[in-house]
Formats: structure tokens, C-alpha cells, sequence
């Protein structure tokens, strides 16, 4: 309690405390526009929800939509003490302080490594990929870091140079893996037509792949128009990746391609049909690159806001248009050219469109209902989707309820290789494989075994009994306060069973309990369960938080 008081105190000096005049001028300028930009976004989707005569949800209630804005921002629950500390927060605009304090955290940069990561690259047993991902996030962290636009970042991606003054490879803290850029060629085998595919899909948001062998059976784009796009990755030689965090190759001269199966040669040719305005020395890479990012390009921002906006909703904007169909026709083109609009005046700022998507209504509305949801609701925004969790946000929020500490190499590994040591987080992602996607909730038989029999998660949840009130008296501020917001802590608490399963509902789910599951488990506790010892009953019912629905789905 008084750790907590002290960080009340601690914030509500912070939140008094006078910045420098140019910084408040900066940040209330930036507020408000973000505000006024999320009001519009509300707007067009109250619009829409009023023509087609949906009723919107509620907002989330306080609990909920913090431990959703922590899943989206930091990728894991909050902890027992933000989670109380924000609920008591008096402040009028605390939904925007504390979404700025995950924007400018640690948490949110190594998050949104995994989230980008995840976007660029689709992870499965390739150990020569999966050796180098450690690499390629190291490398989103840093410019995440930095703030890189994601236009340079993107530059940077498909030509290996940084562009003008970001960051260079390598760098960083010591120990830290060094930057690298190669997993997403050896992840497409280094071939123009993968490269090509990818590249058009994640970063333009047209699915061109299916043109690769014949014409597409609904869209516009033809077998010559793919290979056309796949000539710029033409000459690209696997070899110069052998040294960690070098640079693709430059495949200066090679802008033809041969068709596969013909004897047809065809020239590098932008979507819109464009022939490039060559240079002798110019990269034919750098010169897609160039392309792709620029304010002028049709399809970048759009794919870039619809990528963000897929994430927080589990809805796409832009999927009519990747896939174009009679029967899906967009919901809110508004929506998405007025979003792609102001990427593109914001420098294609991610940090600003990621601060407009959490500060609209539609973000805030409830994921409960009373009836079967709808899929109008959930096209329209009128109520937040429930979303399965990534492999890395089930085991980092495992971690934080279970007061796992982790060490900085441990994030860095995501792969178990044989003959060399493991982590449980490596193991347990590779459990987790190819479960990227937020709005996919499936897991397999495996993966609920390894919950429910795994040994981290037995560990994690027995109790210790050597553990005592004296011998944790005996222990530093710092370790008390870690074990007090934990299993062990919860049952030494000298308090009645009903406040103990209060923490513990806040420490796994970050809500408290309602009055029937108070009332049903004070009673199983009272009696100590099968085993009639009530510590151990305690850790049943903790047992059963971490491997129900609630904690393993963002609602």
C-alpha cells in the first residue's frame, strides 16, 4: 500500500510539474490535433452506423479498456498496481496520459517490433529465417526507437541503406543482437517473384501473387504486370547475406526479367503501368523503394492506415480492395482517404496515427453483448471485436501475472534450435507458431495442453511453502513489492478471502470479481478445496484465471 501511495503522490507531482514552455506548446498542439482528427474518424463511422441503423455499444468500462489499451500499446496485461493506480486517477483526461505513457515506454517499441515483424515476415520452422529474426527486430527497435517515419523504414527495408539521416545498422545497448534487414529476403528465398508478392501485398495492399501464373480472376492485374514488378528484384544474390547485418545487394543494370515458361523478356514497370526514368547508376531497388513511399502512390498510405486499423479492430478497410469482390464493397472509403491523407501531411508518422485510432469512441466501445454479435457490428465499428492474443502478448502476460522476470536476452530468441540452450518464452512461442494474426482466437490441442500441463505455468503457479510473512518481511523493498503483487503474496495477505480474490482478479483479469464469482469461490477457498487447504486453494483458482477465455483473448 504504501509503494502504491507513493506513486500516486510521485504522478500527481509529474502530471503538476511545469514543462519547458516550447515542450507544452508541442504537446497540447499535438493533442489537439490528434483529437480533432479522431472526432472526424467518429463521426464518419457514427454516419455510417446511423444509415444502416446499428446501435452502437456502450464505452468499455475503465478496467476493461485499460488492460485492452496495455494488450494493443504494451503487448501484455497491466500490473496490479497501474491498473489500481489508474482507476483511482481523478484526472479528466487520463484515457490520453496514460495511452502517452505506453507510446513513450520501452514496452511499446518492443511490442510493436513484434507487431511489425509479424506484418513483414510469417514465421515458420526455416531455421535459417528464424535465426535471423532476431536481427530484423533488433532493427524495428531501433528505429522504432528513433521515431523513423515508416516510409524510410520501408526504404530501408527493401534496399538495405538507411535513408538520409536514420540510424545505421548495429548499434544499440550492449549485448544486443545487431540490426538486420535480411530476414525478409531470406524469408522470400531471396526470389524476385516472392519478393515481388510480398512487397505488393504488406506494403502496397494488392494481393498480385495471384497473377504470378495467369491473369486474375477478378482484379485488373495481369501475368506480365507481375513479372514486370518482379524485375526490380532481379540479380539480388543470397551469398551477400553471409555476414550479419550487411546490406542487400545493389542489382545495378538488371531491370528485365524473363516470364517463366515463355521466351517473353519483360522490363521493370511500376503497378500504374509507369516505365521508371532510369539513371546508368541507379539501383533498380532504390527505384521501386522511391516509388512505393511516395505521397503520390495510390495504394501505400492506404495499405500503411490499413494495416494499423486491422490491428486495433481485427477489421480491415482496405480488403474490397485487395481482393475486390461485388459483394464486399468498402464500408468506409471516407474513412480510409481521409486517414491516408493525413499519414502522408504527418510524415507518415505511425506514433501519430496509432494516438488517433486509441482516442476515437469506436476504440473505447464495449466488446460485451447480451445477444450474438453480428457481423454488421463489427464492419461498422459499433463495438470493439474480441481478439486472440499473439504468441508473444499470451506469454508476456503470463509473465506479468505470474511476476516472471525476464531477461533482455529472452526477447530476443524466438526459436528453439537443436543442441543449444532454450528460454520458456522460445519454447512457448514455438508452441505458438503462425499465430500472428490478433483477430484469429484458435489455438490447438497442443497449445491449450502446454497451458494447462505445461511446466512454466505448473511452476508459476504453486505455492512455495517455505514462503512465510517473516521471511518476506526479510526481503528488500523492491522483492517485497514484486511478491506481494503475486500468488505468494496474495496468499499471505492477512486479509478476508474476498479482498484476496479481489487482487488476484485485478493481478490476471484487471478487473475485479463480480458478486456471484465472489460469493461461489470465498466459499470453495473457506473449505480449501479437494485438497481442504485453503493456500492451495488459492492457487487453484489462480490456475483457472490464467487459462480461462478472459485472460487469453483482448476484449
Amino acid at each position: 500500500m504504501k509503494n502504491r501511495v507513493t506513486r500516486l503522490l510521485l504522478a500527481a507531482l509529474l502530471i503538476g510539474a511545469a514543462p519547458s514552455l516550447a515542450g507544452a506548446q508541442d504537446a497540447g498542439k499535438l493533442q489537439a490535433e490528434v483529437k480533432a482528427l479522431s472526432a472526424r474518424v467518429d463521426e464518419i463511422i457514427d454516419k455510417s452506423l446511423r444509415e444502416a441503423g446499428v446501435q452502437a455499444a456502450p464505452q468499455a468500462e475503465p478496467y476493461q479498456f485499460y488492460r485492452r489499451l496495455n494488450l494493443d500499446l504494451g503487448g501484455r496485461i497491466p500490473d496490479l498496481i497501474d491498473i489500481r493506480d489508474y482507476i483511482d486517477d481523478p484526472t479528466p483526461d487520463k484515457r490520453w496520459n496514460w495511452a502517452e505513457k505506453l507510446i513513450d515506454s520501452d514496452k511499446f517499441v518492443n511490442h510493436f517490433a513484434n507487431v511489425l515483424r509479424a506484418q513483414m515476415i510469417t514465421v515458420d520452422n526455416n531455421f535459417q529465417v528464424l535465426g535471423q529474426l532476431p536481427s530484423f527486430e533488433a532493427w524495428l527497435k531501433q528505429r522504432l526507437q528513433a521515431n523513423v517515419p515508416y516510409d524510410a523504414m520501408v526504404r530501408e527495408l527493401l534496399t538495405g541503406q538507411p535513408f538520409g539521416n536514420q540510424p545505421q545498422f548495429g548499434g544499440g545497448q550492449p549485448g544486443m543482437v545487431q540490426g538486420s534487414t535480411a530476414a525478409f529476403y531470406f524469408a522470400n528465398e531471396n526470389k524476385a517473384e516472392n519478393l515481388a508478392g510480398s512487397t505488393a501485398r504488406i506494403f502496397l495492399g494488392v494481393k498480385l501473387e495471384c497473377a504470378q501464373c495467369h491473369a486474375h480472376p477478378f482484379a485488373k492485374w495481369t501475368r506480365e504486370q507481375f513479372w514486370e514488378f518482379a524485375a526490380f528484384f532481379n540479380g539480388i544474390n543470397p551469398q551477400q547475406f553471409r555476414q550479419p547485418g550487411r546490406p542487400a545487394p545493389n542489382n545495378i543494370g538488371r531491370r528485365e526479367i524473363l516470364i517463366p515458361g515463355t521466351k517473353t523478356m519483360v522490363k521493370a514497370k511500376y503497378l500504374d503501368g509507369k516505365l521508371p526514368a532510369w539513371k546508368d547508376s541507379d539501383d533498380s531497388r532504390a527505384v521501386l523503394a522511391n516509388w512505393i513511399v511516395s505521397p503520390e502512390n495510390p495504394y501505400f498510405a492506404k495499405a500503411t492506415v490499413d494495416m494499423v486499423w486491422q490491428y486495433f479492430f481485427g477489421v480491415s478497410l482496405l480488403e474490397p480492395i485487395i481482393e475486390p469482390h461485388d459483394d464486399s464493397p468498402i464500408t468506409h472509403p471516407e474513412l480510409l482517404d481521409l486517414l491516408a491523407r493525413e499519414l502522408i501531411d504527418h510524415k507518415f508518422d505511425l506514433k501519430f496515427l496509432i494516438r488517433t485510432v486509441v482516442q476515437t469512441r469506436a476504440y473505447h466501445r464495449s466488446s460485451a453483448s447480451a445477444t450474438k454479435i453480428t457481423p454488421e457490428e463489427l464492419l461498422l465499428f459499433a463495438r470493439m471485436p474480441v481478439r486472440g492474443m499473439s504468441p508473444e502478448q499470451i506469454f508476456d502476460s503470463l509473465a506479468e501475472a505470474t511476476q516472471y522476470k525476464q531477461q533482455p536476452n529472452q526477447f530476443q530468441q524466438r526459436a528453439v534450435f537443436p543442441g543449444q540452450p532454450s528460454t520458456p518464452r522460445a519454447d512457448f512461442l514455438a508452441k505458438f507458431a503462425n499465430q500472428d494474426r490478433r483477430n484469429e482466437s484458435q489455438t490447438s490441442i497442443l497449445q491449450a495442453l502446454f497451458m494447462m500441463n505445461g511446466k512454466f505455468l505448473a511452476e508459476r503457479t504453486r505455492i512455495d511453502p517455505t514462503m512465510t510473512t517473516e521471511k518476506l518481511a526479510g526481503l528488500s523493498d523492491t522483492e517485497q513489492q514484486r511478491i506481494n503483487a503475486s500468488l505468494h503474496g496474495i496468499a499471505l495477505q492477512s486479509t478476508p478471502i474476498a479482498q484476496k480474490l479481489e487482487s488476484m482478479y485485478l493481478l490476471v483479469l484487471s478487473r475485479p470479481p463480480r458478486p456471484e464469482e465472489t460469493q461461489r469461490l470465498v466459499r470453495y477457498v473457506e473449505t480449501g478445496g479437494p485438497a481442504r487447504d485453503q493456500r492451495q486453494a488459492i492457487a487453484d483458482v489462480y490456475w483457472a484465471l490464467l487459462n480461462s477465455g478472459e485472460f487469453l483473448l483482448n476484449h
